[in-house]
């Protein structure tokens, strides 16, 4: 099939339905389903201005990775929290054992442990055991070698194996008294819906961003955010933590208190600067670390 053009349209279509597995490959890339988001929304962004700008795509889900693959090691690079270099080994001859059991180990590895592998690696496992692509699809994904492709999933697979096998190491989180503090003030205005308190703790220049839907700028547009929740039901905030993060947990009281989203919000001194809203990306709460406070009701 030659390159074609897909209208907007069509590609905004595409991209709502491949939008939770481009975060499945961010956030493994990143260890992080927060800033996996972050990477989802920058590659959203670079495809949409690259289709306006006249791009002809033969295969476009995999334009959409590549895009996406590209983005999150922009995204490395930027936090330089890695610097690793690949020794692309002679590995044209090895069997590709993509058995089920190793793409259910793949799967069910924490976010954290997928940092402990190497980019390359991470792309590999993610690609193939997770997402399901051929080792074709995830050379054009990456723009590697099969070879390449093939040392590095032989490896990153060695490596989740051996993490695996390794005692759980994780710590719980200690809140900083101040942040308590702050987060159970809005957290307690918020379930007695006085929002009238809540919008006293928000700041002027104030940012509120709906992932996935909407961003507001300013208190009277935050004003909107508050509303929608004052007419709905279906939710109560609790205190917790998000991949080592203080976070308030936005729970589902008809569904067995289940934790359907998460919201993030920076303080200045004592007032509100900016919400991030998890609600409606489902997906992200899939994918993060999501603790509890100690003596919140799990």
């Amino acid at each position: 099939m030659s390159p074609a053009r897909f209208g907007r349209a069509e590609l905004e279509a595409m991209v709502v339905g491949l939008r939770p597995k481009l975060h499945r490959y961010a956030a493994r890339m990143a260890g992080s389903a927060i800033e996996g988001e972050d990477i989802v929304q920058e590659a959203v962004v670079k495809a949409l201005a690259a289709h306006d700008g006249g791009a002809l795509v033969e295969r476009p889900e995999q334009w959409l990775f590549r895009i996406a693959h590209n983005a999150a090691q922009d995204h490395l690079r930027r936090r330089q929290r890695e610097r690793s270099r690949i020794t692309e080994a002679d590995m044209t001859t090895v069997e590709d054992l993509s058995a089920s059991a190793e793409a259910r180990l793949a799967a069910a590895t924490s976010l954290r442990s997928f940092m402990r592998l190497t980019p390359a690696q991470r792309s590999a496992v993610i690609l193939v055991d997770v997402l399901g692509l051929s080792l074709q699809e995830t050379c054009e994904v990456t723009g590697a070698t099969l070879a390449a492709v093939k040392a590095s999933l032989h490896r990153g697979r060695a490596e989740l194996k051996a993490l695996a096998m390794a005692p759980d190491e994780a710590t719980i989180p200690k809140l900083d008294p101040g942040d308590e503090r702050r987060l159970r003030r809005y957290i307690d205005l918020f379930n007695a819906r006085d929002f009238d308190g809540v919008r006293a703790l928000i700041a002027e220049d104030v940012q509120v961003d709906v992932v996935n839907r909407t961003r507001l700028r300013g208190k009277k547009e935050a004003s909107t955010y508050f509303g929608n929740y004052d007419r709905m039901n279906d939710w109560a905030l609790a205190l917790g933590f998000v991949e080592g993060r203080p976070a308030i947990l936005i729970r589902n009281p008809q569904a067995d208190n289940a934790v359907r989203g998460f919201m993030l919000v920076d303080w200045r001194s004592e007032e509100v600067v900016r919400i991030r809203d998890f609600r409606h990306v489902s997906y992200c709460v899939a994918e993060a670390d999501i603790l509890f406070v100690p003596g919140e009701p799990a």
